[in-house]
């Protein structure tokens, strides 16, 4: 006999992402609204992602608008007789002396010429105010560089008034009755012929960039505000990073797991949660007030940061140290290294990276910072630039915060361009710390 074989016919089984024949009406009903849930959740966190690149977008832009100006500044070009009766005898050298001459009367003179119809003593007065008060300074420097200029006539731009800068810039109400702007109607003549004969235009402000601070909103500069930030960030540097590596590696590698280490390793992490304004309180008593240090230098400011960094420092040095795979830990211990040199020749150059990024991460923090420098007394008014880190000097932070109180509409975009530079300071940290975080790292 032959033997048939029986096909017995195999159940269709559901396609895959169907409900299936057994599933009830609830439990459809109930997966239909856990898919809604979870659409709504994505549609949330959209939401939320475009609002925060909305509002950072309206930021940046409003931050720009306001501050892109202050990198042009009004000037006029005026012809100059450098007399020596108002300077010095010609063949004067000396710089003190040169720097005393009347630069006030010569600009004056200048402007008389320039206006010959400009009689009367408040017209006078008006016209004078054209200029501003620091070109009779930038004149002397220019003497001074050059003494044989004295006796000549010459021609040069001198930057305007904070009052005619905001004019010509258009930042003002220009339609406003006269008596509710600061330039009066004689003025607008006198700026609309200048404009006509091309001797007002808006040149590049190399002052913001290459001065201090001033009671002039057209004569202030960022840099003595950059040096100081800088002095103050190479002192902190040079406290928090070696001081942090070293407390990381004995609480990672070396401590015993006591508990006294436990209450410091929560202390560490409830520090860097402490407000900032606390470490200036503190570096106010202890740095100043018990060690007498300078009041406003950079170096006692870097102290402070350096004691707000630290637990920053060595919370990422840590988290870096851990994440090193403990065979490479047993590979240097089995061929006879002592657990100082596993640490130091292997452990360490592994996580050097992370402790980089954790500690560019805290530095980029530090120089953002306002409160504790505050309080130490870097909110002086400093108008030269510091040559030590012991000098009397501000930041840049700070040097924002004193020109946002300021109520002269001049400082108005002063402080945004400051906090151009102050963003671009800080874009430049954080790339830096993640360009380290991808050419060092290793993945395990």
């Amino acid at each position: 006999m032959t033997d048939l074989a029986v096909e017995t016919p195999v159940a269709a089984m559901p396609a895959q992402g169907t409900t299936g024949v057994h599933m009830t009406e609830k439990a459809k009903q109930r997966l239909k609204a856990r898919y809604s849930a979870e659409r709504r959740f994505r549609y949330l966190g959209l939401a939320a992602i475009l609002f925060s690149l909305a509002a950072l977008a309206t930021l940046l832009v409003t931050i720009a608008s306001n501050g892109f100006t202050a990198f042009q500044q009004t000037h006029v070009r005026l012809t100059l007789d450098l007399s020596a009766e108002q300077i010095a005898p010609v063949g004067t050298t000396d710089f003190t002396r040169i720097m005393q001459g009347n630069y006030g009367r010569i600009i004056g003179e200048a402007l008389e010429k320039r206006f010959p119809e400009v009689t009367s003593r408040r017209d006078q007065r008006r016209l004078g105010s054209l200029i501003s008060p620091g070109a009779e300074s930038q004149i002397g420097r220019m003497v001074a560089a050059d003494p044989e200029l004295i006796g000549q006539t010459v021609q040069i731009w001198l930057p305007t008034t904070s009052d005619i800068d905001v004019f010509v810039k258009k930042q003002v109400d220009t339609t406003a009755p006269e008596d509710e702007r600061r330039v009066k109607d004689i003025q607008v003549g006198w700026i609309n012929a200048l404009q006509a004969s091309g001797d007002l235009e808006l040149r590049f402000n190399t002052r913001f960039f290459t001065g201090a601070d001033s009671r002039e909103p057209e004569l202030v500069g960022i840099w003595g505000g950059v040096v100081g930030s800088i002095y103050t960030l190479l002192v902190c540097l040079a406290v928090a990073f070696p001081l942090g590596i070293m407390a990381s590696i004995y609480l990672e590698e070396f401590a015993p797991k006591n508990r006294l280490t436990e209450i410091i390793e929560v202390n560490i992490n409830n520090l860097a949660a402490v407000p900032s304004i606390v470490y200036g309180l503190l570096g106010l008593a202890v740095f100043i007030g018990f060690f007498g240090m300078p009041r406003s230098a950079p170096f006692v400011g870097g102290l402070v940061l350096a004691l707000m960094s630290l637990p920053v420092i060595i919370i990422a040095s840590r988290a870096a140290l851990r994440a090193v795979p403990p065979s490479i830990r047993h590979a240097a211990l089995g061929v006879g290294a002592s657990p100082l040199q596993t640490v130091m020749h292997h452990v360490l150059p592994l996580a050097m990276p992370g402790i980089l990024t954790g500690t560019i991460i805290a530095m980029a923090h530090a120089l953002g910072e306002t409160a504790p420098l505050l309080m130490i007394g870097m909110v002086a008014f400093i108008v030269d630039v510091p040559v030590t880190p012991a000098d009397a000097a501000t930041v840049l932070p700070v040097q924002i915060f004193m020109w946002a109180d300021s109520p002269e509409r001049g400082f108005v975009e002063k402080t945004s361009a400051a906090i151009i530079v102050l963003l671009v300071f800080l874009l430049v940290m954080n790339l830096a710390a993640i360009l380290l975080r991808k050419r060092f790292e290793r993945r395990w």
